[in-house]
């Protein structure tokens, strides 16, 4: 047992000694892909998304230097048909790429430690065997006299290009050797399996790639894998439960992603920590400062601003992931923007609708610190009159409110694409991104006569009113909420108890400009 080869199992053992959500299926997925083509994975994830907790199980099952099976024992890969076909059964070689960055001082050693490290610990595990100075030729050697395969988990795998993404000789380097291992015409010999995770997806470095046989698993396509990305609904309502914690609040602050036929994926660590401390607020975002988003948000991208004000209202915007070159520094438009955010976890993606957004609570907060501080004022002053536009509906001032959705749509909106019932709804979008923190937004409630336009329902336990935004386009706001009343929307509401206020609003194209009418209703 060492350090680098056949590590054993005191990392997964340290997981499972707290309060350990049970993700060992992965191993069945792993186990069918021993051996075969599809052998080599590539898991990208945000951080603190459970990549190393993985990568230690993995090693922990596969690893011969140790005994596993009383630690898997009470876990589901347990009760797999291949779960003693593997256990234990190979040598496993881990590599975090991020501890031989700390450890090595100079950037320009890391690559040479890591060959020293690693084949030291080889030649110590097959004295017998030809010695050899590279780590890929002494595998080699080690295949050709014993027949033993090995399997490579890489942790941080893409470590050293984020950490010297200007080094260029140092990249090549580790490309070559990352060829050697995987790109060979020995790595089917040589190898049961490789694991390998990181942030950002594979990127083609230079004229070829070391990396084209691996099959990716991302934030964007994550696949069979999408239920390892977090936690899945049924852990969080089991953990809840457990707890004593609110599921439908912890839903807000920590769901959001959604992978097929997995809807909702949650934040592994923000959970724990809420779970863990009793409390809801942003931890996953305490593990990194909000400059790193901040910088992105101050890229001056075409529709950008106009982008992020309106996902922090709630909205969905369509993106093109496929512009987005893997890496941090290639940016050329707003999708690579959001594509990078969507890898980083900032955002989350539909495949099938190819739209982003904000997924929760947690994210919409760090994303309002990040334009509150960053270059775009403009951004800060549409958050801070959202602010005064809420004080303002809720006191029934008609002309303010009416001339704050004025400044709305001129800050927010191309008066060319401002033609439309939509368009309108787009601006009180806009204008209303502050309900987020109080409110829980629905579009077109259906309420058996017709669909209100926009609802913001109070979130549980405020004693604020209910809001019933109805829109008219070349008409009157006395008749939106004359259409109200007519249709019965506030029916539909009876069971949230309260006030409602009705808010009619109209836009004229003739006088271009916007009226505003405001009653209040008892449910």
């Amino acid at each position: 047992m060492g350090n680098y080869v056949n590590p054993g199992n005191a990392g997964f053992a340290s997981v499972t000694k707290g309060y350990y959500v049970d993700k060992t299926e992965m191993i069945a997925f792993m186990n069918s892909r021993l051996g075969t083509k599809e052998k080599l994975i590539c898991v990208s994830r945000p951080r603190r998304f459970g990549k190393s907790f993985a990568a230690q199980m993995l090693c922990a099952y596969y690893d011969k230097s140790c005994d596993s099976e009383e630690l898997f024992g009470n876990y589901k890969i347990a009760q797999e048909q291949s779960f003693r076909e593997h256990l234990n059964k190979y040598d496993v070689i881990y590599l975090d790429m991020t501890w031989f960055i700390s450890i090595a001082g100079e950037m320009e050693q890391v690559l040479t430690l890591l060959e020293e490290k690693v084949v030291g610990e080889l030649r110590s595990a097959y004295p017998d065997v030809e010695q050899a100075q590279t780590f890929p030729e002494t595998l080699s050697n080690i295949n050709a006299e014993t027949g033993n395969k090995f399997i490579i988990i890489i942790d941080e795998w893409d470590a050293l290009f984020r950490e010297a993404k200007n080094d260029s000789r140092l990249q090549k380097k580790y490309i070559h050797l990352l060829r050697s291992l995987f790109k060979s015409s020995l790595t089917d010999k040589m190898m049961e399996a490789a694991y390998m995770t990181g942030i950002l997806p594979i990127k083609k470095y230079g004229t070829q790639s070391a990396m084209t046989d691996f099959r990716e698993y991302t934030m964007i396509a994550p696949n069979r894998l999408g239920e390892y990305v977090g936690f899945t609904e049924e852990e969080v309502k089991t953990l809840c439960q457990e707890f004593q914690m609110d599921f439908e609040t912890t839903k807000r602050w920590y769901d959001g992603y959604s992978f097929g036929r997995i809807k909702s994926v949650y934040n592994p660590n923000s959970v724990m920590e809420a779970m863990r401390n009793g409390a809801f607020a942003s931890y996953w975002t305490r593990t990194e400062t909000y400059e790193s988003l901040q910088m992105y948000i101050d890229l001056n991208e075409d529709g950008l601003k106009e982008a992020i004000v309106q996902m922090i209202g709630g909205a969905r915007i369509s993106v093109d992931v496929g512009t987005f070159q893997n890496d941090m520094t290639t940016i050329r438009q707003k999708d690579d923007v959001f594509t990078l955010l969507i890898h980083l976890g900032y955002l989350a993606y539909d495949a099938e609708s190819r739209t982003v957004g904000i997924p929760n609570e947690e994210i919409r907060q760090e994303f309002v610190r990040a334009v509150a501080t960053g270059k775009h004022q403009e951004l800060a002053k549409m958050i801070r009159n959202s602010d005064l536009l809420l004080e303002q509906t809720l006191d029934m001032d008609e002309e303010a409110v009416a001339a704050a959705i004025e400044e709305a749509h001129r800050a927010g909106t191309a008066p060319a694409f401002y033609n439309n019932e939509q368009a309108l709804r787009s601006v009180i979008r806009f204008a209303y991104i502050s309900c987020v923190d109080e409110f829980m937004k629905i579009e077109e409630l259906a309420s058996g006569r017709g669909y209100a336009d926009l609802v913001y329902i109070p979130k549980r336990g405020s004693d604020l009113p209910i809001l019933l935004i109805e829109l008219k386009w070349n008409k009157s706001d006395a008749g939106a909420i004359s259409q109200i009343r007519k249709k019965d929307y506030p029916q539909v509401l009876k069971e949230f108890g309260g006030e409602i206020l009705m808010v009619g609003i109209n836009y004229d194209t003739k006088t271009q400009k916007h009226t505003c009418k405001i009653e209040k209703l008892a449910t």
